[in-house]
């Protein structure tokens, strides 16, 4: 491997400054990988340079950039631009149009490298084509925007909201953080309203207003694993599924999602949550457990085994039907 140059870790300090104004120089050494002594030493190469930081002493200060900074060109390798195109066409955007904020922001990102840096990213954004999503769950990035700079203002909102059913709800929230799980965006929030934790879909987000109070993000919180843990709750309809075998042997076969799944002193375990689409709980999530299991609450989801295993049974049985 090779030995990264000072001049790059400089640029990368830069970068990090960049970000987070006021940073220490212990925490700008933690984020290079390097020591204080070195982190002070890139700082100085950037000063050198004619790139006004400015540092604070004292508990409260930091490096800042100075006012009046010109920032240097965008430097790309080439493998670097065409994992940009890569990754917008994973992201399912239209690379090459112009009208979509993606496709329009990396054509101008393009249009400034140099030709045999960009021309292998061009001829791909040019000529691959990304099949669309059967059902498109992309989100509106001037909603995502809004919602993001509440995040990072931590200012509460009331959202306009559309559920999976169709019906319209309006929430009052504070939002603590955006998550992309599985291709999927997800605002993770407490709620007014029910008083707890909950998540909503960014996609379903249809209006987002700044309201006046403010709030405090915990400081233990783990977006992701917060997120795995709530989508199973709050929803409309009660799941309740009893399994005959121990807990240890379940868990394999169980999305966090689905519920709540946790021991029970009769012995075997039992899987506890809420769904807001009974037949897909149903027929796409417990129709895979191969796994004797007996589901003991939630009419909604009985009623939708039921017709699972009636329509099972009639594909290989009509005449009974």
């Amino acid at each position: 491997m090779s030995e990264i140059s000072p001049t790059a870790r400089a640029l990368r300090a830069l970068d990090i400054l960049q970000g987070r104004p006021g940073i220490t120089a212990t925490e700008l050494a933690s984020r290079l990988g390097v020591t204080e002594r070195a982190a002070r030493r890139y700082v100085a190469i950037l000063r050198e340079a004619d790139i006004p930081v400015e540092s604070t002493r004292g508990p409260y200060g930091g490096y800042t950039l100075g006012r009046g900074l010109r920032l240097p060109p965008l430097v790309f390798s080439a493998t670097e631009a065409l994992g940009l195109v890569m990754a917008a066409l994973d992201s399912q955007h239209r690379v090459a149009d112009p009208d979509d904020p993606v496709g329009s922001a990396l054509g101008k990102i393009l249009r400034v490298l140099p030709s045999n840096v960009a021309r292998q990213a061009v001829a791909l954004r040019e000529t691959a084509q990304a099949v669309p999503e059967r059902f498109p769950v992309k989100p509106d990035a001037d909603m995502t925007s809004e919602l993001v700079e509440a995040v990072a203002a931590q200012r509460q909102v009331r959202l306009g909201y559309r559920t999976a059913a169709g019906n319209a709800r309006t929430f009052e929230v504070d939002p603590w953080s955006v998550v992309v799980r599985y291709g999927r965006w997800y605002l993770l929030c407490h709620s007014h309203h029910a008083a707890e934790l909950r998540t909503f879909r960014v996609d379903r987000i249809t209006s987002v207003e700044l309201l006046d109070g403010t709030f405090d993000v915990p400081a233990d919180l783990d977006p992701a694993a917060e997120l795995e843990a709530n989508l199973g709750k709050g929803w409309e309809h009660e799941t309740h599924v009893a399994f005959e075998q121990p807990l240890e042997e379940v868990r394999p076969w169980i999305r966090p999602t689905l519920g709540e799944l946790r021991a029970r002193p009769e012995g075997g375990c039992e899987l506890v949550g809420t769904t807001s689409n009974a037949e897909a709980y149903a027929g796409e999530w417990l129709a895979g457990v191969p796994l004797q299991f007996t589901v003991v609450g939630g009419d909604e989801l009985k009623a939708a085994v039921a017709a699972v295993a009636e329509r099972l049974t009639r594909a290989v049985d009509p005449v009974s039907g």
